[in-house]
């Protein structure tokens, strides 16, 4: 393609937070940034000037301010930024004064509003709850618990005094919380009593009954009633009722405890299936600073734009939305399947609530087309202006369906990060075009280079790792229990020592952009030229017939064999037409190489929780090697799927 997909008119670049934030650059320091590229590139020359630059432009509140912006800047990890600063992440989110702060809706058509002094009461309340449970700062406080306000508001009020946050969604089994929250001992512990998905409502006391018993050093359980209005919990070890617990409080004046810039905000989790989840500490100036960059220069965030991204609590993405109430954005916040009763109901509510930034995966929006969903002809979205996707590849045919059948005038952004960074390397540039099948280009402030084996950088077009070559504020702090940070550099250091190697397969592009193949973990490797699992996916898929696959390659004869997993649409029955049909269709658009030895039919593909197909974990059930953690599985039943097939064994 020699054009754009999508290019922003004039009058829309000149109102972006993006320009506005060049024309300070260039006034404070008279560095001429007349373009994105020129931006980026002193982003990266004068790092700290720009990280400075940011804390003022977004108007960071706190105590000591970062004057000094970095120590040890070229360690790689070890850099510490921000040294002096003292802040507090929960008194920057409910900064926010008019109208309403957080809209909710759930599946079941539960309908809620809250605005800023609501908000402000009620994490009040969590606060107070908390240091009645005995959280000091730097204690751990969990939650197992839907995308609903009252999650939002308990981890603000466990901000506000300095504890730690760690949460996941109330679809996770009894073991996978354990294997989260065991390893870092809350000492209070939120729970729900269901959850609305499918049409169905789900119990969850029993669960959060053994999770409860089974967590040493917990204090106290707040349960939050949802699918009911008088849950039991007679039989939840030291619990109260969220009335009682929280809302019987009277709402007094917040004091926000003053910390540290890298005092620990959040605990995430690795979601992997090769062993227990590694346990990511992040900290509450990072996270915050880099959400602020992102949300209102790469995302355009103005204050009182609604803001939406489907997520669970279980996904970094929930973190991220929940610092748009920094940018005095409106969050607005769905639980419960993204396609219930019929495919529109994200695309209902982005309508009903003048959703103006809209996020999801792609996966949802291969589904939609596959599903033939034209929210264009049905919807009224002329308030979106951005729509953000990310969780796997946006094959190039998901920019064209976005286009014909979402909105034409819109600025589609395909984002990648990951929970590792709390954020993205590469992202979305609303003053640039939008270029079919390709990420816009590299995070402001992160030094981000395609690298070969041997650490050389990659010139556009040539494919390669991601890597970042300079440090950030959004590195994480440690993983739990990581004694000498051994783990935490194994992770991310060991390939190319001082340089963040993120594990994805990618090339850069002559527009200045990027396009991702998948994980480098997963990379194909037939007779040593190595293979992108998303080139593969993009080519099945165009087959009307095939729903969704996953590809890996099965050690065989010495080498490496292309093995394509295919689910159908109900009904069918993979054929040796339909068979030869998918190989055309790959060896026409990409190379003989790419084609597969064995195509076998399936009922299901596996996914993590947050919709990530796990190549990873097929390849150890196909060859016969165990699989742990798959309580990190939304679907585990459907490795079963994959373990002794007689289609393999020939």
């Amino acid at each position: 393609m020699t054009t754009p997909i999508w290019s922003p008119s004039s009058s829309r670049v000149n109102n972006t937070r993006l320009t506005a934030f060049m024309r300070a650059v260039e006034a404070e320091t008279g560095q001429p940034v007349a373009d994105y590229a020129r931006l980026h590139q002193w982003s990266v020359d004068a790092s700290e000037a720009f990280w400075r630059a940011l804390w003022s432009f977004t108007g960071i509140i706190a105590s000591t301010p970062g004057t000094d912006a970095v120590r040890d800047k070229e360690q790689m990890p070890g850099a510490r930024w921000f040294p002096e600063a003292r802040l507090n992440f929960a008194e920057n989110l409910l900064r926010g004064t008019a109208g309403p702060a957080i809209v909710f809706r759930g599946e079941d058509r539960v309908a809620r509003e809250v605005n800023h002094d609501e908000l402000r009461a009620e994490v009040s309340q969590w606060v107070q709850a908390f240091l009645d449970a005995g959280v000091k700062p730097g204690d751990r406080v969990a939650a197992y618990m839907p995308n609903m306000p009252e999650t939002m508001m308990a981890m603000l009020g466990a901000a506000a005094i300095g504890a730690v946050w760690s949460s996941c969604s109330p679809d996770f089994g009894v073991q996978g919380v354990i294997d989260r929250f065991g390893q870092i001992q809350p000492k209070v512990l939120i729970g729900v009593d269901g959850y609305f998905y499918n049409g169905k409502a789900h119990e969850t006391l029993s669960k959060l009954t053994e999770i409860a018993a089974r967590l040493e050093g917990l204090q106290r359980v707040i349960v939050v009633p949802y699918i009911s209005d008088e849950p039991s919990i007679q039989a939840i070890p030291a619990a109260q009722l969220h009335r009682d617990a929280v809302l019987a409080r009277p709402s007094i004046p917040l004091q926000f405890e003053q910390l540290p810039f890298n005092h620990p905000l959040y605990i995430l989790y690795s979601s992997g299936t090769t062993g227990v989840p590694k346990c990511i500490v992040h900290g509450a100036g990072g996270t915050l600073i880099q959400h602020l960059k992102e949300h209102q220069l790469h995302c355009d965030i103005h204050p009182g734009d609604r803001v939406f991204y489907f997520t669970t609590c279980g996904w970094m993405m929930w973190n991220w939305l929940a610092s748009a109430l920094s940018s005095q954005a409106v969050l607005i916040l769905y639980d419960g399947s993204p396609v219930y009763p019929d495919g529109n109901a994200l695309f209902d509510y982005a309508e009903q609530e003048r959703v103006a930034i809209f996020g999801t995966s792609a996966k949802f929006l291969d589904a939609a087309a596959k599903a033939g969903i034209a929210p264009a002809s049905r919807h009224d979205l002329s308030s979106v202006k951005t729509i953000l996707s990310t969780g796997s590849p946006l094959a190039p045919e998901g920019f064209d369906y976005v286009y014909r059948s979402v909105k034409s005038d819109v600025c589609l952004s395909s984002i990648s990060g990951g929970t590792d960074i709390i954020s993205c390397f590469v992202g979305g540039n609303p003053n640039g075009p939008v270029w079919r099948g390709e990420i816009q280009c590299s995070a402001l402030g992160m030094d981000v280079q395609v690298l070969d084996d041997a650490g050389q950088p990659l010139a556009p077009g040539e494919r390669g790792e991601l890597a970042c070559a300079n440090s950030f504020p959004s590195m994480p702090i440690e993983f739990w229990n990581d004694e000498g940070g051994h783990k935490y550099r194994s992770a991310y250091f060991e390939k190319f020592p001082g340089i963040w190697c993120h594990g994805d397969y990618v090339e850069s592009t002559a527009h200045g952009g990027f396009i991702i193949y998948g994980r480098s973990d997963a990379v194909l490797n037939p007779g040593g030229v190595r293979i992108g699992t998303a080139e593969i996916y993009r080519q099945a898929e165009k087959i009307d017939e095939v729903v969704e696959s996953l590809v890996i390659g099965q050690r065989w004869d010495g080498d490496t064999r292309v093995v394509l997993f295919v689910r159908l649409r109900d009904g069918l029955v993979l054929d040796d037409a339909l068979s030869a049909a998918i190989r055309a269709k790959i060896r026409s658009n990409t190379t003989p190489r790419h084609v597969p030895a064995k195509i076998v039919q399936v009922a299901d593909i596996p996914r993590t929780k947050s919709g990530k197909i796990v190549e990873l974990a097929v390849r150890k059930v196909v060859h016969g090697e165990p699989v742990t953690n798959k309580e990190a599985l939304a679907n585990p039943e459907a490795l079963c799927e994959f373990a002794n097939r007689p289609e393999l064994a020939s």
